[in-house]
């Protein structure tokens, strides 16, 4: 286990800077359940929340660790679960009342192979259930992926602040290939201001009128008001939240679209296609939602082709069609599961496509 420390490069596995990041972000609580492959952040948690005299619980089931988390952010305080694939589908009810209530939940899921219990190797395949959401109703979580060790550390600080800025569940998808990767990682103080809560937490009534917290609208009317604010929300997060990673595409005839660590092979793989002469550019979504809609829009009036690379069996390529609307092709290079395709085999199949 690493220590929690700041202002110091240390090379360190992708869970323990996740978890080291949370602690440095002012997390109070952690709730979880351990699986494969992101177990090392609750370890980590186990003694270190213990010793800054924080709240650790190894909870009974993935179920019980999301409701918890619930509970806590309810007072106000800094509070979060990590979980794998088939365990936060286990967590969809409790992310859809969370929503419902507006509560800065945060969730760190580090994906595996599916569906079902799949097994234990790296995967995508849990973009739609980040994005697209699991359980009932209108709702959107906030969602980021990292790319390398170090944006593990960035995007964990930047999860805690959305999350509290817009009292919206939030969570950092990672694979399984990141939180078992080591890499060189500077931590650093929490960079955000903190949030004032003291208008909604139930933190005591004392000299103040009583509050509650709850996703029940027993009138239709009364739903639809709330729906409409919630969704002004996300208007909002959409116009100053979306974030992207974009290089070469002022010239590009192809550009590559791809998210977390398969995306560092995309971007070895475009300087490649480069070197052969291939006019190739490289779009990195950083929020997967909001999804960079927008610039892909733009960048569809002058691209003649948009390539999208992903471990699973096609999720985000659908996110990308849609938001070319038809204006060119969009391909798919895809491995169901496992470590990513090489560079060498990404430029292969392009040129098998062009």
């Amino acid at each position: 286990m690493v220590e929690c420390i700041t202002n110091k490069k240390v090379l360190t596995k992708g869970n323990y800077a996740i978890a080291n990041a949370a602690v440095l972000a002012g997390c109070q609580c952690y709730f979880g359940y351990p699986i494969t492959p992101q177990s090392e952040i609750g370890e980590f948690m186990s003694g270190k929340m213990q010793e800054l005299k924080r709240a650790y619980v190894s909870a009974e089931s993935e179920l019980a660790a999301i409701n918890m988390v619930i509970g806590a952010v309810s007072t106000g305080v800094k509070a979060m679960t990590s979980s794998s694939s088939c365990a936060v589908a286990l967590m969809q009810e409790g992310l859809s009342y969370a929503t419902a209530d507006e509560l800065p939940v945060v969730l760190v899921s580090v994906m595996r192979g599916g569906p079902g219990l799949g097994n234990i190797y790296p995967s995508q395949g849990d973009y739609f259930q980040a994005t697209k959401g699991g359980g009932n109703g209108d709702y959107k979580l906030i969602v980021l992926a990292p790319s390398t060790v170090q944006e593990c550390v960035d995007l964990t600080y930047k999860t805690f602040y959305l999350s509290q800025k817009y009292r919206n569940p939030t969570v950092l998808l990672a694979d399984g290939l990141l939180g078992q990767m080591m890499e060189p990682v500077e931590f650093y103080d929490y960079p955000y201001p903190e949030i004032d809560n003291s208008s909604w937490a139930l933190s005591g009534a004392k000299g103040r009128d009583g509050r509650i917290i709850r996703s029940y609208a027993p009138l239709a009317d009364n739903q639809c008001v709330f729906l409409e604010k919630l969704y002004a929300k996300y208007k909002t997060i959409e116009e100053n939240e979306t974030e992207w990673e974009e290089i070469n595409t002022e010239d590009a005839d192809i550009i590559l679209v791809s998210f977390g660590s398969t995306s560092r092979n995309v971007k070895t793989a475009m300087k490649m296609l480069r070197e052969k002469g291939i006019k190739a550019g490289f779009l990195r979504p950083i929020t997967l939602y909001p999804f960079p809609i927008k610039r892909l829009q733009e960048l569809s009036k002058t691209a003649k082709k948009f390539i999208t690379v992903e471990v699973n069996m096609g999720q985000m390529v659908n996110d990308v069609r849609l938001a070319v609307n038809g204006a060119c092709p969009v391909e798919l290079i895809n491995k169901g599961v496992g470590a990513p395709p090489s560079a060498k085999e990404i430029v292969t199949r392009i040129e098998e496509l062009i």
